[in-house]
């Protein structure tokens, strides 16, 4: 863990609201690209799963296909046996070979029957398939689309706010190395419980600008002596008094004016 150099509460009460400022500005960039980073995983997550789908069809129409060649292949083989069975039956010496020859001939042909009805229902499944096929990569296509318009949609506002965004978080991480660790933690704690991520509030017309509740007056004269961390008892929020938010605000409009 890097150490932290020395500084006063005073100075560790600037860094905490500017690192407060500066979290609320990437909060309000964020807010703008709205759903749309979460929209656009939900659709690659979407046009990753179709295609798998798209896979699988594909390879169920070869093993299909497959299906059908063989059963070709057994009518094949059964209509040999059949020509080589009417050939015997010419030379048969009597009635028992006779009939033996035309029960193989009848199980040759019952074999050609079911293996051209196998094929037809074998047909029938690539045809539905073909047809789910059809349906899937049109889907795929109108998402591949959607994602087109979204990533631009995004890569528009981010591109409007990239260059603030990154001194943003290079102030960020400069501020943060003026909070002790245990406060840092406290105040990312804080802001991750409490409404619009405000762990760090000005006191504002003698009340605190994250309860509203009013803070004695000699509370607010701690407060603005800025020797100590204070927070508010109703919100639990770190306090600070007006001028130094007033100084503290217009430092940061500068920064990210320039």
């Amino acid at each position: 863990m890097s150490k932290k150099k020395e500084v006063t509460v005073e100075e560790k009460l600037r860094a905490l609201y500017d690192l407060q400022l500066i979290d609320s500005r990437v909060d309000e960039i964020k807010s703008v690209r709205g759903e749309l980073p979460l929209e656009i995983e939900d659709l690659e997550d979407e046009i990753v799963g179709l295609n798998k789908r798209l896979a699988n069809l594909d390879e169920d129409v070869v093993s299909l296909k497959g299906e059908i060649t063989a059963k070709k292949a057994v009518i094949e083989d059964a209509k040999a046996l059949i020509k080589k069975y009417a050939e015997q039956q010419k030379n048969v010496r009597n009635n028992r070979e006779f009939n033996s020859i035309s029960k193989e001939t009848e199980y040759q042909e019952l074999e050609v029957e079911l293996a051209e009805k196998r094929i037809r229902e074998f047909k029938a499944k690539i045809e539905q398939k073909n047809e789910v096929i059809a349906s899937t990569k049109a889907n795929i296509a109108t998402q591949q689309e959607a994602l087109k318009h979204k990533v631009a949609e995004l890569n528009d506002i981010m591109g409007d706010t990239a260059k603030e965004e990154a001194l943003l978080l290079e102030k960020s991480a400069e501020y943060a190395d003026l909070i002790d660790d245990h406060l840092l933690v406290a105040y990312k704690r804080i802001r991750s419980t409490v409404k619009n991520g405000l762990a760090v509030v000005a006191i504002d017309r003698g009340a605190s600008g994250g309860s509203f509740f009013t803070i004695p007056p000699q509370r607010q004269v701690e407060i603005a002596s800025r020797k100590k961390i204070i927070t508010d008892e109703h919100s639990g929020r770190i306090l600070v008094d007006g001028a130094l938010a007033d100084e503290e605000r217009e430092k940061i409009e500068r920064m990210l004016s320039k």
